[in-house]
C-alpha cells in the first residue's frame, strides 16, 4: 500500500455519511499508482465537491503523499451501483 492511498482513505472516509462504504484499491505500473475511491453516489457528491474542488485537493494531497514513494498517482472517483 502506498501512502497516497492511505492519505485518499483517510480523507473520504472523513468527508462521507457512511464510511463502512468506501472502498479504495490501488494498481501500480511501473511507477505509475492508480487509486480508485468508490463509494455511494449520495455520497459521491460530498467526495467531488462544488466545481470540482473537494476532488482537486484530494488528488493534490495523493500526489504530495507519492512524492515520498517516487511514484506518480492518479486519483478516479466512482460510484458504487450495486
Amino acid at each position: 500500500m502506498s501512502r497516497a492511498r492511505d492519505v485518499v482513505e483517510v480523507i473520504a472516509k472523513a468527508l462521507v455519511d457512511d464510511p463502512q462504504a468506501v472502498r479504495v484499491e490501488e494498481r501500480v505500473d511501473d511507477g505509475d499508482v492508480c487509486v480508485e475511491l468508490t463509494s455511494r453516489p449520495g455520497d459521491l457528491g460530498r467526495l467531488i465537491g462544488r466545481r470540482g474542488r473537494t476532488a482537486s485537493a484530494v488528488r493534490t494531497l495523493a500526489e504530495i503523499a507519492s512524492e515520498r514513494d517516487g511514484l506518480r498517482v492518479t486519483v478516479d472517483f466512482l460510484d458504487d451501483e450495486g
